[in-house]
């Protein structure tokens, strides 16, 4: 997600470091309404996001860090990889960030910083869009309904020229590099 994507402005939650008590854990408890979730879900490419909420804190740590701990819990609905029929899948996942005066961003050249729980501090701290980066980048990448394992065991139908079964398309390879004729 880019700094400019909908859902990320849609459930911004900054949060101002200067304000942020030195000595002891701001709480949070995050979670977004219906319509935030069926923004959310619309950027992600999900069917449905019927939940989604994190909880955690962001707390001093040593040296002008910012550490942010945070508990992720969601239902996401996605289409299947091979049959396209909604998936639901529970997530819960730990989040944990750290913000570093040290860190800065990374040149337009790098695609990701050398370590992922490790962001540049600035003048706010977003945990709503860590929320929903975490969420992205747990979500599964292939899922799969109960229904696709059954209709890819079953394979494509014979396409009628008479070679039988398509679903081993190599079957006749050892036949044919050995020169014998098909048959």
């Amino acid at each position: 997600m880019s700094a400019n994507d909908p859902a990320r402005d849609a459930f911004a939650r900054r949060l101002r470091v200067s304000q942020l008590n030195p000595r002891s854990p701001t709480a949070l408890d995050l979670a977004p309404n219906a319509e935030q979730r069926a923004g959310i879900a619309g950027e992600l490419g999900l069917i449905s996001l019927p939940a989604l909420s994190m909880t955690g804190t962001v707390a001093p740590a040593a040296h002008g860090t910012w550490e942010l701990s945070a508990r992720l819990t969601a239902r996401v609905v996605q289409p299947c990889v091979a049959t396209l029929d909604p998936v639901e899948t529970a997530i819960s996942e730990d989040v944990h960030r750290i913000y570093s005066p040290d860190v800065t961003p990374p040149d337009a050249d790098e695609t990701e910083m050398p370590d992922a729980d490790l962001e540049p501090l600035g003048q706010t701290i977003d945990p709503g869009a860590v929320m929903i980066e975490a969420l992205a980048l747990a979500l599964p990448e292939y899922p799969r309904s109960k229904g696709a394992d059954a209709a890819a065991a079953e394979g494509p139908a014979p396409d009628g020229d008479g070679d039988g079964d398509t679903r081993r398309p190599f079957a006749g390879l050892a036949d044919l590099l050995a020169g014998k004729p098909k048959g």
